[in-house]
């Protein structure tokens, strides 16, 4: 382990196509929808043979600091904030950046999504040293992912053509580009030298800080205004000032400006971010008819078929291709092919004012 390394953990999201589970107050990231540990418990645990728990930083909301801090005992609580507002990952990971920064001068941070799934750890981690390293050198590290399918719903890494997955050296980044049209998506996939982005960063703290000058010169007046971590001003600051921030993603801020990206074009390391339920269905062992269903089951004539519903029995009779989500308020049934306008649910109970089902 390198002591100038650190890990920043992004779990402020509301996983609102994980509703009726996903909650304010125990939205996806503190789930465990795949496993016995929860999304960001497994984060931590598969970071942890290279950037220990006593630097890892967390970013979260109000709702779910103490519910992360009870998960993860481990991590000094000082170090998981709440941010008083949310204004996108930019401001986020520039917080971040200041705090290492005024404490290590040298850090290197990495960052990461809290909500993610890796089936490969120790590729993976073979991944992560790679990002520290060109980090070092002073590049702003993006990893790739070589897509599987066309997939519409990510953003993607353009890479020099003839790049292969694999390699840890840093390549340099022609360009990135949005969530593309199917049409598009297939092109990129045919072409294999775009990759998806997967939301994981590497750079020294100091030289995002010097991009977030050059770039998002308000948002970093801002942060060098807040007084050290430990002061006792430090959270009544943070209140007042951080709301001001620019709305903005790092990918937009920063990395679609920089001349300084380079980029890891990743091999398989079981990268999935798990964005919706049919999602889960995809990674967890399915029975001989393609369905996921609590152990005490009976099925007749069903088929593919994803069920999460806890401490009753399941009988499922002529139906397909459904997801059914059981809480002890809510339950959901829907199309699985219609899993990614869950969210649109949660925007319906927000309009009617249904505060008791958020």
């Amino acid at each position: 382990m390198n002591r100038h390394h650190y890990g920043l953990i992004l779990a402020g999201g509301r996983g609102t196509r994980f509703w009726p589970r996903s909650r304010k107050r125990s939205a996806k990231q503190v789930l465990n929808v795949v496993g016995e540990r929860s999304l960001i418990q497994a984060t931590v645990e598969r970071l942890a043979p290279v950037i220990p728990p006593e630097r890892l930083w967390i970013l979260t909301n109000h709702h779910l600091r103490d519910e992360i801090v009870r998960q993860l005992p481990e991590i000094p609580p000082s170090q998981v904030l709440a941010e008083p507002a949310q204004r996108n990952t930019a401001p986020a990971i520039g917080l971040a950046a200041h705090i290492l920064h005024a404490a290590d001068p040298d850090a290197v941070m990495g960052v990461f999504p809290a909500d993610h799934v890796i089936s490969k750890p120790s590729v993976y981690r073979a991944v992560l040293r790679a990002g520290l390293k060109g980090a070092a050198a002073g590049h702003l590290m993006v990893v790739g992912i070589q897509p599987r399918w066309p997939e519409t719903g990510y953003g993607y890494i353009e890479f020099p053509r003839g790049t292969a997955p694999g390699g840890i050296a840093p390549l340099v980044v022609k360009r990135f580009h949005e969530k593309p049209v199917l049409a598009k998506a297939r092109r990129y996939l045919a072409a294999g030298n775009y990759y998806w982005n997967s939301g994981m960063f590497f750079w020294r703290a100091g030289v995002l800080l010097d991009q977030l000058r050059l770039h998002l010169p308000k948002t970093a007046t801002i942060l060098a205004a807040l007084p050290p971590v430990a002061s006792t001003r430090f959270a009544s600051q943070l209140a007042h000032s951080f709301p001001l921030c620019d709305n903005i993603s790092i990918d937009y801020a920063v990395l679609e400006k920089a001349s300084i990206v380079r980029g890891i074009a990743a091999g398989d390391f079981g990268w999935n971010d798990v964005g919706s339920w049919n999602a889960v269905y995809e990674l967890l062992g399915r029975d001989s008819s393609g369905n996921v269903l609590p152990r005490d089951s009976f099925v007749l004539d069903a088929h593919n078929n994803f069920v999460d519903a806890r401490g009753k029995a399941i009988a499922l009779l002529g139906v397909d291709d459904l997801i059914v989500v059981d809480t002890s308020d809510a339950l959901l049934v829907a199309r699985r092919d219609r899993a990614q306008e869950v969210g649109d649910i949660v925007k319906a109970l927000e309009k009617a004012n249904r505060h008791d089902l958020l």
